[in-house]
């Protein structure tokens, strides 16, 4: 007798169909930065025509992956959220050890460095950048890790007042927990992500502590940051460099 097919099966072939496309991964990982792009931008990211682009994109879209967003003439495309970004996120840390190799040009070498050693991934901050401030809230008893479950990090009361007094402000909506561990591809350990992650992250963007560099995800600390840090961390200024 034939057992009957698991309904979850189609939606699950179609999904891995759409990703399994290089350019199509191209564009997601491009995504990550929690930015809106045009279709122009990302065909020139990927290396292929417009036209290329545009189709991909429209596949992107139609499969719930992307959103888009009309503004005058221009269309924008995002991730369609939080989901898909920590899908994307997944996927990415289980391939990059074997995808990683030696840089080809030494630009690439130069923006392998800068993604490194800090970035943003989707919208928390990764990298070596990502990892210190959450070893850094460990270590102080903000940010604790748990055995169970699938976010992996708990907020401690201790923690949620440490965000109040930074004037970083938990805005708590939907299902999205509170504090998540998503693994960092390049150090190989969890960093913050959730609601505490991203606003932490958004927060250190909008007071001057982090700049974004370059055309990818890259960010650089600022003198201000490395104080900032410091002074609410204690996280040393060698560490973010």
């Amino acid at each position: 007798m034939t057992r009957p097919k698991d309904p979850a099966a189609p939606g699950l072939a179609a999904l891995a169909g759409l990703i399994a496309d290089e350019t199509r991964a191209a564009f997601l990982l491009a995504l990550l930065d929690g930015r809106a792009w045009t279709a122009g931008e990302l065909a020139r990211s990927a290396g292929v025509a417009p036209s290329t682009a545009s189709e991909h994109l429209g596949k992107l879209v139609a499969g719930g992956l992307l959103t888009e967003e009309r503004q005058g003439r221009h269309r924008y495309v995002r991730l369609a959220g939080t989901r898909v970004a920590q899908l994307v996120e997944d996927l990415a840390a289980q391939v990059a050890p074997t995808a990683a190799g030696r840089p080809r040009t030494l630009r690439a070498s130069t923006a392998g460095s800068a993604m490194a050693r800090g970035r943003t991934c989707y919208d928390h901050l990764a990298g070596r950048l990502g990892i210190a401030v959450t070893d850094a809230l460990t270590g102080r008893g903000l940010l604790r890790t748990q055995k169970e479950g699938a976010a992996g990090f708990v907020l401690t009361d201790a923690g949620v007042r440490w965000f109040a007094d930074a004037g970083i402000g938990l805005e708590r909506a939907g299902r999205r927990p509170l504090a998540r561990a998503c693994l960092d591809w390049t150090e190989r350990r969890p960093h913050l992500a959730g609601i505490a992650g991203a606003a932490l992250c958004r927060h250190a963007l909008d007071a001057g502590w982090c700049v974004r560099i370059g055309s990818e995800r890259a960010v650089k600390v600022t003198g201000e940051g490395e104080r900032a840090l410091a002074e609410l961390l204690g996280i040393e200024a060698g560490v973010l460099r």
